[in-house]
C-alpha cells in the first residue's frame, strides 16, 4: 500500500501542512511519558519531516525515514540547522541497529506500512521502556474524502489490512501486545478547511497524493465520475462564506516497550 511512486504523486507537502498539529500531538504523547531532550527518537515514515523537526527542536536526537526519496529530500530542505539524520528507507525494515531509539514516532505514516512487519520493526529498534507514538484516521460513517471513490469505483481489494484499522482499539491492543504495555488512546477530529469547492477539489485533484494517484489510474469516464462524486460530497459542507468544512476522527497512540 505504500511505495514511493504513490507518495510522489501530487504534492504531499500540501496533506502535511494540514495535519502538522497532529505530528505535534504526537511528539507531545512521547514527552508526557519520558522527556524528550536527548532521546534518541525516530520517526517512522517521516513524509516530509514535521514530527522529526518538531522533536529536534525540543532537544531529541532524531533520524528520519521515509520510502520516498522526494519526501525526503523536501524534509532536509526543511532542517535548515541539519538537526536531523535523514535517511531514505522502508519503515518495515530500516536496516539501522537494533535497540537504538528511546522512542519511535509517526504521523499518519506507519498506518500504510504492513502491520506485523512494522511492529516487529519497531520492537527491534526500540530499546526497553522505549515510548512508541504515532497517529491514526479513524473509519468514520461519513467521509467525503473517502466515500466517493467506494461509490464510483466500489470498495477498495481486501490487502489483510487497511490504515483505519489502526483507530481501532481493539486492533491497536491485539497488534501492540507482542512487545509494548501501558498503551494510552487520545481521540480527537481534525478540521478540514478549504476557502472554495475548487479550491478542496484542486487538493484532490493536484495535491494528495492517494487522491492524484486514483484520478490518475482510472479512465476518463470514471475520472469524471469521480469528480462529480467528489464535488457532491463536499458540496453539503459548504457554508455561506462558500468555504467548506468538515472533520475527520484520529487517534494518537503511545505504548511502552516491554523490557
Amino acid at each position: 500500500m505504500s511505495s514511493p511512486t504513490m507518495w510522489s504523486a501530487g504534492r504531499y507537502e500540501a496533506v502535511a501542512q494540514r495535519i502538522a498539529h497532529i505530528a505535534g500531538e504526537v511528539v507531545e504523547a512521547v514527552d508526557r511519558r519520558r522527556p524528550l531532550a536527548g532521546t534518541a527518537l525516530l520517526d517512522l515514515a517521516c513524509g516530509t519531516g514535521n514530527a522529526a523537526l518538531t522533536a529536534a527542536a525540543r532537544g531529541a536526537q532524531v533520524t528520519g525515514v521515509d520510502i520516498t526519496p522526494d519526501l525526503v529530500a523536501i524534509a532536509a530542505r526543511h532542517d535548515t540547522d541539519g538537526a536531523v539524520d535523514w535517511r531514505t528507507g522502508d519503515a518495515s525494515d530500516t536496516g539501522l541497529p537494533a535497540a537504538s531509539f528511546d522512542a519511535v514516532v509517526s504521523n499518519m505514516g506507519i498506518i500504510f506500512v504492513d502491520p506485523d512487519r512494522l511492529v516487529a520493526e519497531v520492537n527491534r529498534l526500540l530499546r526497553g521502556g522505549g515510548v512508541f507514538a504515532f497517529s491514526s484516521w479513524v473509519r468514520d460513517t461519513h467521509n467525503p474524502l473517502f466515500d466517493p471513490v467506494v461509490e464510483v469505483l466500489g470498495p477498495p481489494e481486501r490487502s489483510g489490512f487497511s490504515p483505519d484499522q489502526w483507530g481501532d482499539e481493539e486492533t491497536i491492543a491485539d497488534r501492540l501486545a507482542s512487545g509494548c504495555d501501558a498503551v494510552e488512546i487520545r481521540r480527537a477530529r481534525h478540521t478540514w478547511e478549504f476557502e472554495s469547492l475548487d479550491a478542496a477539489m484542486h487538493f484532490l485533484r493536484e495535491e494528495s497524493p492517494m487522491h492524484v494517484e486514483t484520478f490518475r489510474r482510472v479512465d476518463d469516464a470514471q475520472r469524471e465520475r469521480l469528480g462529480a462524486a467528489f464535488e457532491a460530497a463536499l458540496r453539503e459542507h459548504v457554508d455561506s462564506s462558500g468555504t467548506v468544512t468538515f472533520t475527520s476522527p484520529y487517534v494518537v497512540v503511545s505504548a511502552l516497550r516491554r523490557g
